[in-house]
């Protein structure tokens, strides 16, 4: 009998100890943006934060230690990482009156699985020497060839693009956004290549009259003392603003399945969808607040008020996988 207690005591005191006053979060996103907002957190609520930051495998890792993992949420960079993580089984529902008031209907999944925390755009930049501001621009006509051997961008396959891709399935239809898929490709100045911030410097370089790519990186580019010169050298436009609007996407956050600290990770939630965290996380990355009403950063704001598409995410994100088999069909990355 005292042989099974003491075995008994030992198997417990060998399990992972978590703390009751914390939260442990997993990030794809950079320390120099959520930790000001964590420990703004912890002043506030005497909650402590554990974070573990990677620029990717936090999906993989999830999955892998399962009902042990120690990550009570998941911070997000693009929609894609919610969506995997809900399909894989990883989250579970986000239940809080703060976060619904807060968060508009449109950005927070149906089931509460996932909750966006900031906005961004996928803007069209053009050469101001060689085409000036395109302010009527749609998304649509990228694939007329008007713009034949002008248009950069990086892999259709990248969930940015992947997400515009979806939107434009959403709006038009699979027979007409592979129509579209071919005309923009036809279009294409070179092979799909680089991140967003590459393209702004190809039309830099001349090797191209316009870019697709995300707004907060023209912020970026235009802090940037190498990279200045690339954003100084193209006007940020917001396509779709004679119709439905420009497409956003955005980072977020999710309930991990087996949260340990599942109370505290709620209240960093809620905290993080408030005004001052809102204000904070937007502008330190040049991004737009979830949250109506929330200060822009000066930078952002500079770049003018804009029509934004109102499809909820939930309803473009039905479309990814059809995106991606039509990305692939007309072979844009090839």
């Amino acid at each position: 009998m005292k042989r099974a207690i003491v075995t008994l005591l030992t198997a417990v005191t060998c399990l992972p100890a978590f703390a009751a006053d914390e939260v442990n979060i997993y990030s794809f996103r950079q320390p120099f943006l959520i930790q000001p907002i964590l420990d703004d957190f912890t002043k506030q609520t005497g909650i402590k934060t554990k974070v573990v930051f990677a620029k990717k495998g936090l999906i993989e890792r999830v999955k892998r230690e399962g009902k042990h993992s120690r990550a009570d949420l998941v911070l997000t960079s693009n929609f894609s990482a919610m969506i995997q993580l809900e399909d894989l089984g990883l989250t579970q529902k986000i239940d809080s009156k703060t976060v619904e008031a807060n968060i508009p209907e449109s950005f927070r999944d149906p089931e509460g699985q996932w909750v966006a925390l900031t906005k961004r755009v996928r803007n069209v930049y053009s050469s101001k020497s060689r085409l000036g501001k395109l302010d009527s621009l749609s998304y649509e006509e990228l694939a007329d060839p008007k713009f034949k051997g002008k248009i950069c961008t990086r892999s259709g396959k990248h969930p940015y693009n992947l997400g515009l891709v979806a939107s434009m399935i959403a709006h038009h239809g699979e027979a007409e956004t592979k129509e579209w898929l071919v005309g923009v490709k036809n279009n294409l100045a070179r092979k799909p290549q680089g991140n967003d911030r590459a393209q702004v410097k190809a039309v830099k370089e001349g090797l191209c009259d316009v870019a697709l790519g995300n707004s907060y990186y023209f912020g970026k580019m235009m802090t940037d003392a190498k990279q200045k010169s690339w954003a100084d050298s193209v006007y940020i436009n917001f396509p779709n603003q004679k119709n439905r609007g420009s497409h956003l996407n955005v980072s977020g956050v999710v309930l991990t399945k087996y949260a340990k600290n599942k109370e505290n990770a709620l209240k960093l939630i809620e905290f993080m969808s408030d005004n001052k965290a809102q204000n904070m996380y937007a502008s330190t990355n040049m991004e737009y607040p979830v949250k109506p009403g929330v200060e822009l950063s000066k930078m952002v704001a500079s770049w003018g008020a804009f029509k934004e598409d109102s499809l909820p995410l939930a309803e473009i994100s039905k479309y990814r996988p059809l995106a991606l088999k039509l990305i692939d069909e007309v072979k844009f990355d090839l």
